[in-house]
């Protein structure tokens, strides 16, 4: 099985969990990001992160650049509990 395949059997699977409420708020945003366009600016597979300074879920700042020299790096963005 793909990365891709289990990824979407996974969101299948997490979305029961989540009250029909919130999935009708998560799935506005989803949409309304979609329409901004802002995909088309996106990165993709393979491409090169710019440089950043965020803060991490605890509030220091850290840097990719200093990630990187650790190994791979996995960035996720927390929009908040709906």
């Amino acid at each position: 099985m793909s990365l891709n395949e289990k990824l979407s059997r996974r969101k299948a699977a997490n979305r029961k969990l989540v009250p029909p409420d919130k999935l009708t708020i998560m799935d506005r945003a989803q949409d309304q990001l979609a329409k901004s366009g802002i995909t088309d600016t996106c990165l993709r597979e393979g491409d090169q992160a710019p440089k950043f300074r965020l803060p991490n879920a605890v509030g220091q700042i850290v840097s990719l650049d200093v990630l990187l020299r650790q190994g791979p790096v996995v960035v996720s963005f927390y929009r908040g509990g709906w």
